[in-house]
């Protein structure tokens, strides 16, 4: 017999359902309202958004309830249309391309943050099960992040841009499946080598057998429904595809986030991507924000500004850059600027928050661990910016990031068009 959420099988209340339209209307204008003033002072949509939950969470107005179901359910949408994007955004043969030299960056750039964020977590007295999680915490790039500030500067098509988009996806992809081991383990499984490959090997397999079999299977079949004149019914469609494939997912023992991101990865080659990944954006500005607000509402002011989290945080930060900065020095044989190189791989954005949410909501991280991990993801998205403007020239926008081209960047950095002088249609 099928389970439902309690939300769904709740008799009707009009009360609550005009106190949600209230929580959902405070929560769209104060997410635009701080993104938009976020942007106006060169830093990504993202902080704007976060800060707008800390304001609405229970540490100072009160307003969201992240753990509201109705608005849970919310924000995981926002959290699978983000890798939906985010593997929309993956081109894996471009990936390919670079080569050695972004697999390096990419590789060093995990292993050298997650590390250090086990070790220090633990030399400052954190049990082994919540420093996992803080240095798994520390590993992806914000692909969205990195992507928009490149492009603002000119550099996204340069030869350090690609190395840094590629060892981006690389993050993302490994990311992930550090996220399926590490929810594993969460759940109660064992920290042995047997556990660990047995819980990524679903994750890898899934993504693999998805990509080998869709790629054969979906094309021809989104051609079809290309030539279905209904608007929108090829975005919906794919929409569609990305949650039935996030649904299979987790019926395997993988996680929900692996599948929207493989359909993303399935549907990268499409001649209909633009249009798809356009209609996914459309959708994603409304649920990406409350994901985002989700996660800061979460934040306790209190144990923010703790001893312990601004030790432990301020730790972070320095490890979270330290890491990255190195990676981008890894490839010797790379005859580029490598600082510009590590310094773009510093951004932790939207994995990072996953990471920190996660953990939150399985009970491994206190409200100070997550305080102090989303100080060092507030942190690393704050300076990378400014130290990417001092590091190189400013050059014109590139091509690549135009304003009629939405996705990824956009739901996470936020649109150019206002930057760029040019009129919103």
């Amino acid at each position: 017999m099928h389970s439902f959420p309690p939300f769904l099988l709740a008799a009707p209340d009009a009360h609550a359902f005009a106190a949600l339209l209230l929580v959902l209307g405070a929560l769209i204008a104060a997410t635009k309202l701080l993104g938009e003033l976020a942007q106006r002072v060169g830093q990504p949509a993202v902080l704007g958004e976060l800060l707008a939950g800390i304001l609405l969470g229970g540490s100072v107005l009160g307003v969201l309830d992240p753990a509201d179901p109705v608005l849970h359910a919310f924000a995981e949408m926002g959290v699978l249309i983000l890798l939906f994007e985010i593997g929309l955004h993956t081109d894996l043969r471009a990936l390919a391309r670079v080569g050695s030299t972004a697999l390096t960056v990419g590789g060093v750039g995990v292993l050298l943050p997650f590390v250090g964020g086990v070790v220090v977590a633990q030399a400052l007295g954190v049990a082994l099960m919540p420093s996992i999680v803080i240095g798994a915490a520390l590993t992806a790039t914000s692909i969205g992040i990195s992507a928009r500030v490149l492009s603002e500067l000119g550099q996204l098509s340069s030869p350090e841009g690609q190395v840094v988009i590629g060892a981006a996806v690389l993050d993302d992809v490994i990311g992930l499946i550090i996220l399926s081991i590490v929810a594993s383990l969460v759940g109660g499984a064992a920290l042995t080598a047997g556990g660990v490959v047995g819980t990524a090997g679903p994750a890898i397999g899934f993504v693999v057998v998805a990509v080998a079999l869709g790629s054969v299977a979906v094309p021809p079949l989104f051609r079809l429904v290309a030539g279905i004149q209904l608007t929108g019914a090829l975005g919906v469609i794919a929409l569609g595809f990305a949650l039935l494939l996030a649904w299979l997912a987790d019926a395997v023992g993988s996680a929900m986030i692996i599948g929207a991101f493989a359909a993303g990865l399935i549907l990268h080659p499409t001649p209909q991507r633009k249009e798809i990944e356009a209609s996914a954006t459309q959708l994603g500005y409304f649920f990406v924000p409350i994901f985002f607000a989700s996660v800061g509402a979460q934040v306790e002011l209190a144990a923010l500004a703790s001893r312990d989290a601004l030790l432990i945080g301020g730790a972070l930060v320095a490890v979270g850059i330290a890491g990255k900065v190195a990676a981008g020095y890894a490839p010797w044989w790379f005859r580029g600027n490598k600082l510009l190189v590590g310094v773009a791989m510093v951004p932790r954005g939207e994995v990072g928050l996953i990471f920190a949410q996660m953990g939150l909501a399985a009970g491994v991280l206190t409200p100070s661990l997550f305080g102090a991990l989303m100080l060092m993801v507030i942190v690393t998205t704050f300076v990378t910016p400014p130290l990417l403007g001092s590091i190189v020239k400013r050059l014109p926008p590139d091509a690549m990031a135009a304003p009629d081209q939405s996705g990824i960047d956009d739901l996470v950095a936020g649109s150019t068009r206002r930057r760029r002088g040019t009129p919103h249609g």
